[in-house]
């Protein structure tokens, strides 16, 4: 018998098993030949998944806070201009994490659920010169989803390097780096991309690595500076051993697996597949009587939903009940709101079944609240979305 339930919060996820197995086979030597091959793939893959053709890609040992830090470390200058599109929890972090470098921070922040629109940044680039601009596509604190493809735009238009904090979208939302216009693009491994946490993944546009290279004072950092992390990567994916700091070998080679099923999947393929399932969430949950965080459907996203509670029913009663009827969901996150919701992942290796079996442990969870429900009316529903 399965002695676990089923792990559906925002990352980790759950993992594909030959990715679990790249994890547990022997270690090998970071300067082994079987070693470079597989980093070298993985880089290569990155460029194929982020669809950057031409962009640098950087894969280190840390989180997706980590990812972060790195590109505000290496573009940014004490009294850079830095635009910040905030929709959540992660807008802000972005916030403080950069005025640790010395940047000179606006942020346009959304209404909780919402966005900012593309002429409010617009507006804000008219008036003000900046250097960067920050945006978190899909912010696991609201569920909302931001326009990447607007976002690109505005920032060739006016010049500006814009940072993409994919780590709740990269490989569950469509992405097209280079055609975009993106500058930057990290994630974390633990979510969309499939892989058990511990890596910080970024794709670097050339323009961010040429500014880069001419900035004028040196990166305020040394574990997050591209000058020692540039040549490890070059190297590894010209098929040569490099030392900076000690790789983890594991969690690379599994992350050379991950990304090969991505690539086996197909992208568009992936991404629909993310749509289909997160509609048949959100329709399991709305046949059940609950609201959702976004305010608007086209604001979505297809890697997590935010379900409100209903009147009368809270966090402490409802989780508990959730996975005792077989999943694991995650509390709210946004401290506005944290008691007011509850966010469902469904992300990466996700299936039909499992969106099935989250939302009957939704629905018995309810149940056993004392709330009010139809039975069977959310599983229905998600039958119902998945047949269409």
């Amino acid at each position: 018998m399965k002695d676990r339930t089923l792990l559906m919060i925002p990352g980790p996820i759950e993992f594909e098993p030959a990715v679990l197995s790249a994890m547990g086979a022997p270690t090998h030597s970071h300067a082994a030949p079987e070693f470079i091959s597989i980093f070298s793939s993985a880089l290569k893959r990155m460029r194929e998944v982020w669809r950057s053709p031409q962009g640098q890609p950087f894969i280190i040992a840390g989180s997706g806070t980590l990812a972060m830090e790195i590109p505000a470390a290496n573009l940014v200058e004490a009294g850079d201009n830095v635009l910040v599109i905030s929709t959540g929890y992660f807008g802000a972090r972005y916030r403080d994490l950069l005025e640790r470098f010395g940047a000179d921070v606006t942020v346009l922040e959304a209404e909780i659920g919402g966005t900012v629109s593309t002429a409010q940044i617009e507006a804000a680039l008219k008036k003000k010169s900046y250097k960067l601009l920050t945006f978190t596509h899909v912010d696991t604190s609201t569920a909302v989803k931001t326009d990447a493809r607007e976002i690109g735009r505005l920032g060739q238009e006016y010049g500006v390097l814009t940072i993409l904090d994919g780590v709740c979208s990269v490989a569950g939302e469509e992405i097209c780096q280079q055609e975009w216009g993106l500058d930057v693009v990290l994630t974390a491994s633990q979510k969309a991309v499939g892989v058990p946490p511990g890596l910080a993944l970024l794709v670097v546009s050339e323009k961010a690595m040429t500014t880069w290279k001419n900035r004028n004072t040196p990166v305020a950092g040394y574990y997050v500076d591209w000058k020692n992390w540039l040549p490890i990567m070059e190297a590894y994916e010209a098929g040569k051993p490099s030392y900076f700091g000690t790789p983890p070998v594991n969690l690379i080679s599994a992350l050379d697996v991950g990304l090969g099923q991505i690539l086996v999947e197909g992208l568009d393929a992936r991404f629909k597949r993310h749509q289909q399932l997160a509609a048949a969430c959100r329709a399991g949950l709305s046949a059940l009587g609950l609201g959702m965080v976004p305010l608007e459907e086209d604001l979505c996203a297809s890697t997590l939903s935010a379900p409100r509670y209903p009147d009368g029913v809270s966090g402490a009663q409802l989780l508990p009940l959730v996975k005792a009827g077989g999943a694991v969901v995650a509390g709210g996150l946004h401290g506005e709101i944290k008691n007011d919701y509850f966010r469902i992942g469904h992300m990466g290796a996700v299936n039909r079944g499992d969106i099935l079996a989250v939302i009957a442990a939704v629905e018995a969870g309810l149940s056993g609240c004392g709330y009010s429900l139809e039975k069977g009316a959310g599983v229905a529903a998600v039958q119902r979305t998945l047949a269409i």
